[in-house]
């Protein structure tokens, strides 16, 4: 086993919320983590005409602080090439990787907004671009690593809108194919010591969710009042990541705060959060007929 201090994580969508938590629970836990978004220095960002804080930069001194090395990379999701270099430098540097996680996602601001799919911005599906096809295009570019180092980890931010409606058929449809991406990369990664594995969070407590928590008190008052935050997830994938029966739950979706559970991990102030299980539905289980 690989102490802490030489394990080797790439986080996508780094900047800010689920991302920018995550990789600090890494490094707290020692790790060295790469970290991509497009606001390197500054955000340029906004949600409802307030400005989302964050940068790559902010984020990288975070897991620095926390104890481990945040490395910042500029890099646009939408770009292929980006996404390359990316991990080429990772290789260059480091030589290995340990664990990706896919979570960057273009979030359009309209994406809460009431009303049907048709009357909203067709941008929404900008998700389906990031958020999805990067997702997939940053595992192409990892697994090579992973599987040279003979044990690792694909993580997939996904949500319980993978399986009922929630904010909406892009928002749906990207959720339930990083789902499908885990399912299938997991049987290609037989044999290799590498793991994909979907996790569906529960709301997560972001500067994102804050603005819209008060826009919309009626429906996310009572989600917010146990809402995880960030670093309660990156705990959860950094057991995971050396979880004894990883190999057996590769290609499955699995949601984190159960998992959590069986960790003996809870969140801040020894919350514990819930399982939307019986409110949301539960993740579905991929038929084992293989067509090759």
């Amino acid at each position: 086993m690989k102490s802490d201090n030489s394990r080797i994580a790439v986080v996508t969508g780094a900047s800010r919320g689920v991302g920018k938590g995550i990789a600090i629970a890494l490094g707290a836990a020692g790790m060295t983590v790469y970290l991509s978004a497009r606001s390197a220095t500054a955000s340029t960002s906004q949600l409802r005409g307030q400005p989302l804080p964050g940068s790559l930069a902010e984020t990288a001194e975070a897991v620095t602080r926390a104890g481990g090395k945040g490395i910042a990379v500029s890099c646009d999701h939408r770009d292929d090439e980006q996404v390359r270099e990316l991990l080429a430098r990772v290789e260059r540097e480091q030589g290995r990787l340990d664990l990706l996680v896919n979570n960057a996602a273009l979030l359009h601001e309209n994406l809460i907004d009431p009303g049907p799919f048709w009357d909203k911005p067709l941008e929404l599906m900008d998700i389906l671009d990031v958020g999805l096809r990067s997702a997939y295009v940053a595992s192409y570019h990892a697994a090579p690593l992973l599987v040279r180092n003979g044990h690792g980890l694909i993580a997939f931010v996904s949500s319980f809108g993978a399986g009922c409606y929630m904010h909406g058929p892009a928002y749906g449809a990207q959720k339930a194919g990083c789902d499908k991406l885990a399912a299938d990369m997991a049987v290609d990664f037989e044999g290799t010591g590498v793991a994909a594995i979907s996790l569906w969070l529960g709301p997560q407590r972001t500067e994102r969710t804050a603005i819209a928590g008060a826009e919309r008190t009626d429906q996310y008052d009572a989600f917010m009042a146990m809402a995880e935050t960030p670093e309660f997830n990156g705990r959860v994938i950094r057991s995971l990541l050396d979880a004894p029966e990883l190999a057996s739950l590769s290609g499955q979706t699995l949601i984190s705060a159960e998992l959590a559970l069986g960790y003996g991990i809870s969140d801040e102030a020894g919350r514990q959060p819930p399982s939307y299980r019986e409110m949301l539905g539960a993740p579905r289980r991929q038929h084992p007929a293989r067509v090759i």
